[in-house]
């Protein structure tokens, strides 16, 4: 599970990265279609960490209270 979550969250920061990236370039371009795909971009860049973040708070608030005592005995094994 321990590898699972750090997989999950390198794959997070890697497309926060790409959302930054693509963000950045849009924004230098001088096309006609870039505006909309900044636009597009700049959304994504605040929707996705928004929605990431209530994910997050929704898992803990349905997570059972033995889950976490399941996963602690778990480990020390």
């Amino acid at each position: 599970m321990k590898k699972l979550k750090r997989a999950a969250a390198l794959a997070a920061v890697v497309i926060l990265l790409a959302m930054y990236g693509c963000t950045l370039i849009f924004a230098l371009l001088d096309k006609e279609w870039a505006l909309d795909f900044l636009w597009a971009s700049l959304a994504c860049t605040i929707l996705v960490p928004v929605l990431l973040y209530a994910m997050i708070l929704i898992y803990r608030l349905l997570k059972r209270p033995d889950d976490s005592e399941n996963e602690e005995s778990g480990s020390s094994k």
